[in-house]
C-alpha cells in the first residue's frame, strides 16, 4: 500500500480548513453552497466498506461532527451527506449545508448551476470561521 495522496481534482476543487484524526476536511471552492468534503487519509480507499472497521466508525463520528458544525455555522435546514465517487475514486464524503432558497433546492447540487468562485476575502474569511467551528481531534 502507498502512502496517502489527495486526488488532483480534489485538490484543484478545495482548499484545507482542518485535519481530523482520520480525514481531511476541506472546502470546496463553489460559493453557491456551503459544502465540506472529508477524505480519509489512507491510500487506495475507493469505498467506506473497504475501511477497517475502526475507521468507519471513526468517520461515522467526524461526518457527524462536520455536519452538526457546519449545520450550526449556516444554519441550514437540511445537511446532505454523500459518497459517490462516480467522477473522482478516491474516497470522500460530501456534507453540504442546503436552504430552500439554494439554486437546486430540492433536487441534488451536481450540475444544476456553474461553479461560483469565492471572492478571495470570503474564502479567507469562511475557512477561518470553519476552523473554529470544526475543532481538530488530533
Amino acid at each position: 500500500m502507498t502512502d496517502f495522496v489527495l486526488h488532483e481534482r480534489l485538490a484543484a476543487d478545495s482548499v484545507l480548513v482542518t485535519k481530523l484524526l482520520l480525514c481531511e476536511v476541506r472546502l470546496i471552492t463553489d460559493a453557491n453552497y456551503p459544502w465540506l468534503i472529508l477524505v480519509p487519509r489512507r491510500a487506495d480507499i475507493r469505498e467506506i466498506h473497504r475501511l477497517t472497521v475502526e475507521d468507519q466508525l471513526q468517520m461515522i463520528q467526524e461526518i457527524t461532527q462536520v455536519s452538526e458544525a457546519l449545520e450550526s455555522h449556516t444554519g441550514a435546514m437540511k445537511m446532505n451527506v454523500a459518497a459517490l465517487g462516480n467522477m473522482v475514486p478516491q474516497l470522500h464524503v460530501h456534507i453540504v449545508a442546503r436552504f430552500e432558497n439554494d439554486a437546486a433546492w430540492p433536487g441534488p447540487i451536481w450540475g444544476v448551476v456553474d461553479n461560483i468562485p469565492y471572492e478571495d476575502g470570503a474564502l479567507k474569511a469562511l475557512v477561518f470561521a470553519l476552523r473554529q467551528t470544526v475543532s481538530p481531534m488530533v
